[in-house]
This record gives structure tokens, C-alpha cells and sequence, in this order.
């Protein structure tokens, strides 16, 4: 009997070409915006490690130029899941029906976001930003509301500008086509070392955002419905991976490989991005964060507690 289970092992074996076959890895499709962000990079990261394949998923990325335009995405049914989208903009389309909900914490406050100007410009502090145009990156994204929050708590008389992604908006600032760009660390912090621009303002100078989530990951309800093992299995890659890149001096090299970042920027990324900020099992402020949603006219109204039991569903761990 064992020699006759042998033989059928080695016939197997034969007949997928000379070598057992691992299982089949899950397809799933993931929006993510502003390539080459550290927090934003956390799915890339987690596929150049291996750490998604080890959970048996084929992660495939669509970089877009913000959160609302990968919301677009998941409403589409186009991808599966989007990561670092602005909360407001989620939302906002998940009080208007779109097949969205949260299903994790991507971001903590704006400890990354920051307005700059040309080394020329008059404009030296917050309070100087009247008449200004400012840049963020698309509607209902994270730079956007954080724009708006920053208007408002300094009483501005500014005008915000859709200017895209962060390479976009440092080459129109450059240029004097933007009196104020956006960036979020690490991306332009070698053109500030260099003097080429000068920081005036940071997230961290909004209080409103201090302290709460601002961007999620979101997941399409159909997803959610249908794939609930493939969402947990994504969920805990997620998690190791953060786990990884604030333990693993090897995940600074990814990091630097993947965002062609200079070194001794890469190696500032953890002091401006702390890890207890990458918390994504936690939504943090959930009250506050409906509040500023109504303020800023992203819905008309707040939402029931049922309403954000049904909105945010993040996945248990795997059993």
C-alpha cells in the first residue's frame, strides 16, 4: 500500500511538471493614493516583503492621485479595497448609499501633511495665509479636509486648489502657479533641505485633527459580503507589515528602493510618522469626526449609532 501511494505521488508529481504546485494565491485589488508616502506605502511595502503572499493574496495596486478619486474606485466595484482616503470623503459617500465601509484606521491626525512656499515668498507663518491660493489634492481627500479645518480655526481668507498628487502640486508651486503647496512627509523634504522651498504650516498646527482619525481604508460592501476571509487575511497582512516596517531595518531599504527617496530622508519618516499613529484596528474620535463632517458640509446631518456600526466593519483577526 505504500509503495502503491508512492507511485501516486510521483505521478502527481509528474503531471504538474515535476513539482507539487502551492495553492492558488487570492486576487484582490487595492486603490491607493499618493505613491511613495510612507503610510500610504504600507500595501506596497507589504507585497515586497512577501508578507501578503504568505497569506495566500495576489495584492494588485492602482495608485491614484487622491482618496476621492479611490473612493470612485470601490463605488465603481472596479477595486476591492482603498487605503488612506480621507474620512470625511468616506463618509460623506456612505451616507449618500454608495457600497463603501470602513474597515480600518489608516491614519491618526496629520502628523505628515505640511504647507510650503518658495524661499521668495513674504508669506512666514499661518496667519499670513490670507489671499492666498493653497493646494491640496483632490476633493474630499485628507489634504483637502485638513485645508478646510486650517481655514477655519485661523479665520483665513484663502482659496483652495485642486492641484492633484504631490509631484504635481511641488512642480506648480515651483513655477508660481500656487502661492502655497501641500506635501506630506516624506515626500519634499529634500527639496526643503535643499532650500529650494521653505515649510510654513503643518497638520500638526490643525487642533481639530489632533488626536482623531482622518484617513481610513475602506472596502467594497460586495467585498465585504462575499470575501470576508480574503478581507480578514488582508487585514492581518496589513497589521504585520506596519509591525515590520517600525522593527525591520530592512523595510527602510524597501521603502527607499520602492520611493527613490534619498537616505537620510528615508530614515526621518518614523520621527515624523510615529507608529501609534498607524493604528488601523482603531477609530479614534469617531464623535468629533462626525461633528467636523456636518461643519464642513460632507453630510447634511449626523449619523446614527447605527448608522457607524453599519459604516465601519473592520476584520477580525483570522482564526
Amino acid at each position: 500500500m505504500r509503495n502503491a501511494g508512492a507511485a501516486l505521488l510521483l505521478a502527481a508529481v509528474l503531471w504538474t511538471g515535476g513539482s507539487l504546485q502551492a495553492p492558488a494565491q487570492e486576487v484582490l485589488k487595492v486603490a491607493v493614493p499618493q505613491r511613495g508616502s510612507w503610510d500610504t506605502g504600507v500595501t506596497e511595502l507589504g507585497l515586497r516583503s512577501g508578507i501578503f503572499k504568505k497569506h495566500g493574496l495576489d495584492v494588485q495596486i492602482l495608485y491614484t492621485q487622491g482618496g476621492a478619486e479611490s473612493i470612485q474606485s470601490i463605488i465603481a466595484g472596479s477595486m476591492d479595497v482603498a487605503t488612506g482616503v480621507g474620512v470625511a470623503s468616506a463618509i460623506s459617500a456612505f451616507a449618500k448609499g454608495a457600497p463603501i465601509r470602513v474597515i480600518g484606521s489608516e491614519m491618526i491626525g496629520s502628523p505628515d501633511l505640511f504647507w510650503y512656499v518658495l524661499p521668495s515668498s513674504p508669506v512666514r507663518k499661518i496667519e499670513e495665509f490670507n489671499d492666498k491660493t493653497i493646494g491640496y489634492s483632490v476633493t474630499g481627500s485628507s489634504s483637502h479636509a485638513a485645508l478646510l479645518e486650517l481655514i477655519q480655526q485661523y479665520k483665513l481668507r484663502a482659496k483652495p486648489v485642486a492641484l492633484g498628487g504631490m509631484q504635481t502640486t511641488l512642480t506648480q508651486a515651483m513655477t508660481g502657479q500656487v502661492d502655497i503647496g501641500w506635501s506630506a512627509a516624506p515626500f519634499g523634504l529634500d527639496v526643503v533641505e535643499q532650500g529650494r522651498i521653505r515649510i510654513v504650516g503643518r497638520g500638526s498646527d490643525v487642533a481639530s485633527i489632533a488626536g482623531r482619525t482622518t484617513r481610513v481604508n475602506v472596502a467594497n460592501l460586495q467585498t465585504i459580503q462575499n470575501r470576508k476571509a480574503v478581507l480578514q487575511r488582508f487585514a492581518q497582512g496589513y497589521r504585520e507589515t506596519i509591525e515590520w516596517m517600525y522593527s525591520d531595518p530592512a523595510a527602510l531599504k524597501t521603502y527607499s528602493e520602492f520611493s527613490t527617496l534619498p537616505d537620510s530622508i528615508v530614515h526621518r519618516v518614523r520621527e515624523f510618522i510615529p507608529k501609534e499613529t498607524m493604528a488601523p484596528d482603531r477609530i479614534v474620535g469617531m464623535d468629533q469626526v462626525i461633528a467636523d463632517a456636518v461643519k464642513l458640509k460632507f453630510i447634511p446631518e449626523p449619523l446614527t449609532a447605527e448608522q457607524i456600526r453599519e459604516m465601519v466593519q473592520i476584520p477580525e483577526p483570522p482564526k
